[in-house]
């Protein structure tokens, strides 16, 4: 609802209310305020935008713990790569089974 909101009321695009909602739960994962979120609503407060935004943070900072520096490089992919592999995956297969109606040839 807050995302057709800011679109209809602001003259932000689709796209930066996105980056605007992963920004910012990466945001409230970085001071510690979406994990408590996380664990009153669970799958709630996963799965969004604001969701991915906090597992690639968490995710960091996990790996940041246990390979020290070298977490900043691997730790937002691992947390995220199941999710970021599905999207992959599914779109190939729509973009396989269903004709687009796009213009073009």
């Amino acid at each position: 609802m807050i995302g057709q909101l800011l679109m209809d009321l602001t003259p932000l695009t689709p796209a930066h209310v996105l980056v605007l909602f992963v920004v910012l739960g990466g945001i409230l994962s970085g001071i510690g305020l979406y994990q408590p979120l996380v664990d009153i609503a669970g799958a709630g407060a996963t799965v969004p935008l604001l969701g991915f935004g906090h597992a690639l943070v968490a995710g960091t900072i996990e790996d940041i713990n246990s390979f020290g520096f070298l977490g900043i490089f691997s730790g937002a992919l691992k947390a995220t790569a199941t999710g970021i592999m599905a999207a992959v995956v599914f779109g190939f297969f729509m973009s396989v089974l269903f004709n687009p109606k796009g213009k073009g040839g």
